[in-house]
C-alpha cells in the first residue's frame, strides 16, 4: 500500500504550475476585458488542477502497465515502482478525470456557452490517450502539441471565454506563452528520458529529435514568450512587459540545456521552467491591468 506522500509525489506536484499558470494568465486577460468573475476563474482552476492530476495518475498507471517505467529518472512512479496496484493508479486516474469533468460541467452550466462541452470532452479524452489505449499519441510524438493545445490555447482561452464570451489578442499571446511554457516543460522531462524511451520502444518528438534538436527545440519555446511579452509591450502599454522579469529564473535551466546536462541534472529545469510559467503568467496579469 502507498503511504499519501507517494501518492502527492505519484500525482507529480511539480507540474500543478502547468494547470495554474492558464487560469491565473486567463483571469489577467478577463480582467483587462472587465469581465472578471473569480469563482469562474475559480472554478476554471479545479478543472485544471483535476485534469493535470488525472493526466499524471493516468499516465503512471498506462506507463506502469506497459513496462516503461522501470527504469525511469525522476519522480516517483507508483506503479512502475511497484508501491501501488495498477488498479488503485487506475481509480485514482478516473476519479481525477470525473471530477474535472463534472466540475467542467458545472463552468458551463453557469456560463451558458455549451459548445465548450465538445472542448472540455476533447481535454479528457486528450488527457487518457496521451499514454492510454492501444496506440498512444505520446508514444508517436505528438505529446507537445497536446500539451501546447491543452495547456495552452485551450486553459487560457477558455478561462477568459466563460468569463467575458470573447477572446482578445492578448489573451492570444498569453494563451501561446503559456502554451510554449507548458510545452518545454514537456521538452525537458522527453529530453531526460530519451535513453530509456528508445529502450522502451517510445517514438517521442525528443527521440525522433535526437538530444541536440530536442535542446534547440526546448531553447526556442522558452524564447517565445518573452519574444510576445516584448511585442505586448509595444502594442498594448510598457506595463504589459512585466513578463520579462522572470527570465532570470530560467538562466539555469538554460545553462543546464547548453551544456548538455542529462539524467537527474535536467530535473532542476524542469522545475524552474514551471515557475518561470507561472511567474510570467502572474505578471503578465498584473501587467495587462496596469
Amino acid at each position: 500500500m502507498a503511504s499519501l506522500s507517494e501518492w502527492i509525489e505519484g500525482a507529480r506536484p511539480r507540474t500543478l504550475p502547468n494547470a495554474v499558470a492558464p487560469v491565473v494568465a486567463g483571469a489577467g486577460a478577463a480582467i483587462a476585458l472587465d469581465a472578471f468573475s473569480w469563482w469562474r476563474s475559480a472554478l476554471a482552476l479545479l478543472v485544471s488542477l483535476s485534469l493535470i492530476v488525472g493526466v499524471n495518475y493516468a499516465n503512471d498507471y498506462s506507463d506502469g502497465i506497459r513496462g516503461t517505467d522501470e527504469n525511469r529518472v525522476g519522480p516517483l512512479r507508483l506503479v512502475g515502482s511497484g508501491v501501488a496496484q495498477p488498479k488503485a493508479v487506475l481509480t485514482a486516474a478516473l476519479v481525477a478525470l470525473g471530477l474535472a469533468g463534472v466540475l467542467g460541467l458545472v463552468l458551463v452550466a453557469v456560463s451558458g456557452y455549451w459548445w465548450l462541452l465538445a472542448m472540455g470532452a476533447l481535454c479528457i479524452v486528450g488527457a487518457w490517450f496521451y499514454t492510454g489505449g492501444k496506440k498512444p499519441y505520446g508514444y508517436y510524438g505528438f505529446g507537445e502539441i497536446a500539451v501546447f493545445v491543452f495547456f495552452g490555447l485551450a486553459g487560457v482561452l477558455g478561462t477568459v471565454y466563460v468569463q467575458a464570451g470573447r477572446v482578445s489578442w492578448a489573451a492570444l499571446a498569453c494563451a501561446v506563452a503559456v502554451g510554449c511554457f507548458s510545452t518545454a516543460v514537456l521538452t525537458a522531462n522527453n529530453l531526460r528520458d530519451i535513453p530509456t524511451d528508445v529502450e522502451a520502444g517510445k517514438r517521442t518528438l525528443a527521440t525522433r529529435l535526437g538530444d541536440q534538436g530536442t535542446r534547440r527545440l526546448y531553447l526556442v519555446l522558452v524564447a517565445v514568450p518573452y519574444v510576445l511579452a516584448i511585442v505586448l509591450a509595444f502594442v498594448t502599454h510598457p506595463l504589459a512587459g512585466l513578463p520579462l522579469l522572470s527570465a532570470p529564473m530560467l538562466i539555469a535551466s538554460v545553462n543546464a540545456i547548453r551544456h548538455d546536462a542529462t539524467g537527474r541534472d535536467l530535473i532542476p529545469a524542469l522545475r524552474d521552467t514551471g515557475l518561470a510559467m507561472l511567474a510570467w503568467a502572474v505578471l503578465a496579469a498584473v501587467g495587462l491591468n496596469l
